[in-house]
């Protein structure tokens, strides 16, 4: 936030952003999962599946204090503008990079990019759904869009961790007012980086292994066979 923003917005902000993470944890009982990586304070764009509006707020609070302080969701503008709470949320609460992502704004020549880099050349580290949309097919993961490795191009040395939301879907399915009571998990998976050379391709779909490896449901054993010894 910043620091020429009235001292009330701030107190205000950070009541809400006390009470948002409370509710992550009392509704969705969240916890974290530092599977494949330590959560240390440097600069990292966490990469995440999508299939629920309540990702956002629950990975951000799942975040250690000192790394959520130096961590910038990047989200949609049209969603978070949509009224005034809202846009307190997005900019005073999350400080998230808002991406327009209308036609219009492409076709005026706005760079969606231009942001999401001047975050990074400012140090922050970034939470991004590069699948773009809600997940509401039948699929684990859409397809990856290229902003991820766009910024690993320019960015060599910027590390990419994968991250998997597991059960918000269930928790609050679409349509639906009152969640479902489910432990909810967020998985930070093993970092990666953009090759030296490799093209957009290869690396999303690197990136998509690794986010489908950081599935628990990929690591847990299918207890449909029988074990190794067993007798049928």
């Amino acid at each position: 936030m910043d620091t020429h923003t009235p001292l009330y917005r701030r107190i205000a902000a950070r009541l809400l952003g006390w009470g948002i993470r409370t509710a992550a944890h009392v509704v969705t009982a969240v916890r974290a999962d530092w599977h494949g990586c330590e959560p240390v304070d440097k600069q990292r764009v966490y990469f995440a599946n999508h299939t629920s509006n309540a990702d956002l707020p629950v990975l951000w609070a799942v975040l250690p204090p000192r790394i959520r302080a130096h961590t910038r969701p990047v989200a949609a503008a049209d969603y978070w503008l949509k009224n005034p709470l809202r846009a307190f949320v997005g900019r005073d609460v999350l400080n998230a990079v808002l991406i327009d992502r209308r036609p219009e704004a492409r076709a005026a020549g706005e760079d969606p990019m231009s942001d999401i880099n001047q975050a990074i050349d400012d140090g922050a580290s970034l939470v991004i759904f590069p699948e773009g949309l809600r997940n509401m097919t039948d699929e684990k993961l859409m397809p990856l869009k290229a902003g991820i490795y766009n910024m690993g191009v320019s960015k060599p040395d910027l590390e990419f961790v994968p991250v998997w939301i597991e059960n918000l879907n269930k928790i609050m399915p679409k349509g639906e007012v009152v969640p479902v009571p489910l432990i909810c998990t967020v998985t930070f998976g093993t970092p990666m980086f953009v090759r030296a050379g490799e093209d957009k391709d290869a690396f999303l779909d690197r990136a998509r292994l690794a986010l489908l490896e950081t599935d628990p449901d990929h690591r847990r054993p299918n207890r449909s066979l029988p074990r190794e010894g067993a007798t049928l």
